[in-house]
């Protein structure tokens, strides 16, 4: 039996009842259940669980009412080492995670933010629901956290998104009105995740509970600010205190122009309080949501929808500095020629290139979806994802993640592994020793699944499998 804290035990009991602590007590000391989304960009049910189940011995179940979830039954030890979540085929997430995208439902005419966004779980979710299009801004105030958020944005082959690194209050001073749609999944206390995060049991107290709601509401406050007039904002937490969920919400809708509005959610949940302590809160407050993880066998969620209802005074507002990053279109002529030797050596057509825009720092090239639009772009650490890089004779070296997004658009030079021994030798950055009878670079295949791009030389196929993702074990299919 988990052994927990005897406040947390003592602060459930006073918000719920000793029954309802002591479920909770019997849930954290069960194994937690492990769920994956699948990437409906790169592919889909029938594919995604035939190769996992026929090559590592994986099962699933599906979930009812959630798309693209799946959750294990068994292969959990396998489920992060394999060939297809390396490449982003799916992304290891708890069901109570999928939610709050969920219940923003962006689609791609949206400006989106997600305000709180490492490690990327919710982010990415958000960019494959807008089908990889419109404009989604990723936030994270860690810069450890913002590379792990990079990473998992290359990985399940984002090309709508852009990352900025700051305070999220912060940014209510620089978009004024200007989203549609805002997820606001605020930094907790954890008492939802505690049972995969034992080391939330150490610290908890109601004294971080309070500095923690302090923040919560500064950061509600900005993206109530940053949304437009009409627009939405889904604010969520992993936690079941008053203090960080209901208490915020209360708030926001004595001081600001919003409203709670109606939310289906797939799963099994109860009504928010509307009092407490004595206290009467918004009658609004029964319709947000209370997620008690052991009723839905996945974490603990508060999850409330909230619209802006009218407009909302602006302190001061900081205009853009002087830009000195550009977006350019395919027509440009500083990325015109990029495309040459691609047309050349790949086969792909000249008119894919117009679906994209292109931003060049030094020799490195990125490219966005051409719809993507921002006019602070200075403010970003990465914006799309990596293209390639220009080599000292101007042809453009193509990037791995290029690659994988232009995946059916190249025609040629494409080398397919045909064992597991070239696979290995590829994901690990080795040679393929194999005579090849053209020069220059090409893309590898592997199962008709895109693994990335290498260099044809005299010993064989040189690997550029992202270092990155080599650092991971992957598990080579037997």
């Amino acid at each position: 039996m988990f052994e927990i804290n005897s406040s947390i035990f003592t602060y459930l009991k006073k918000i719920y009842n000793e029954k309802t602590a002591k479920d909770y007590l019997d849930f954290i000391s069960s194994k937690p259940f492990q769920y994956v989304r699948i990437n409906s960009l790169k592919t889909n049910l029938n594919e995604l669980t035939q190769n996992l189940s026929n090559n590592y011995g994986i099962e699933f179940e599906t979930v009812p009412r959630i798309p693209n979830c799946l959750k294990i039954v068994k292969g959990e030890d396998k489920t992060g080492k394999t060939v297809q979540h390396i490449n982003g085929e799916y992304y290891m997430q708890s069901l109570s995670s999928m939610l709050p995208a969920l219940a923003l439902h962006p689609d791609e005419n949206d400006i989106v933010l997600d305000l709180c966004s490492a490690p990327g779980s919710k982010t990415t979710q958000l960019g494959e629901m807008m089908r990889n299009k419109g404009t989604l801004i990723a936030n994270e105030i860690s810069i450890d956290r913002v590379k792990m958020l990079v990473f998992n944005i290359d990985r399940m082959n984002l090309i709508n998104a852009g990352v900025i690194h700051s305070k999220g209050e912060l940014l209510g001073k620089i978009y004024p009105d200007h989203f549609d749609k805002i997820l606001v999944d605020a930094p907790c206390s954890g008492l939802g995740i505690i049972q995969k995060k034992n080391e939330v049991n150490n610290w908890w107290s109601l004294i971080r509970v309070s500095i923690l709601g302090d923040l919560q509401l500064r950061l509600l406050i900005a993206a109530i600010k940053m949304v437009k007039e009409g627009g939405e904002i889904v604010y969520s937490t992993c936690t079941l205190t008053v203090e960080e969920n209901e208490l915020i919400i209360n708030k926001v809708l004595e001081k600001y122009p919003v409203e709670i509005i109606p939310l289906e959610l797939p799963v099994k949940s109860c009504s928010a309080f509307t009092s407490y302590e004595g206290k009467n809160m918004h009658p609004s407050l029964s319709i947000a949501h209370r997620i008690l993880p052991w009723e839905i066998n996945s974490e603990g969620f508060f999850i409330v929808k909230l619209r802006k209802t009218g407009e909302t005074p602006q302190g001061e507002i900081l205009k853009a500095t002087k830009q000195n990053l550009y977006l350019l279109n395919s027509n440009k002529k500083e990325v015109r020629n990029l495309f040459d030797n691609l047309i050349d050596e790949f086969e792909i057509d000249k008119e894919v290139f117009n679906n994209y825009s292109y931003l060049i720092k030094g020799k490195d090239i990125y490219f966005i979806n051409k719809n993507w639009h921002d006019k602070n772009l200075d403010l970003f650490n990465r914006i799309g994802t990596r293209f390639g890089i220009k080599d000292k004779n101007g042809k453009t070296v193509l990037h791995t993640q290029a690659a994988q997004i232009l995946n059916n658009e190249i025609k040629k030079n494409v080398y397919e592994i045909d064992n597991p021994d070239e696979l290995e030798v590829y994901l690990n950055g080795g040679i393929i020793k194999k005579e090849i009878n053209y020069t220059g670079q090409c893309v590898v295949k592997y199962k008709n699944l895109m693994l990335g791009t290498a260099v044809i030389t005299e010993q064989g196929i040189k690997s550029r499998f992202p270092r990155a993702k080599r650092t991971q074990e992957i598990l080579i299919e037997s």
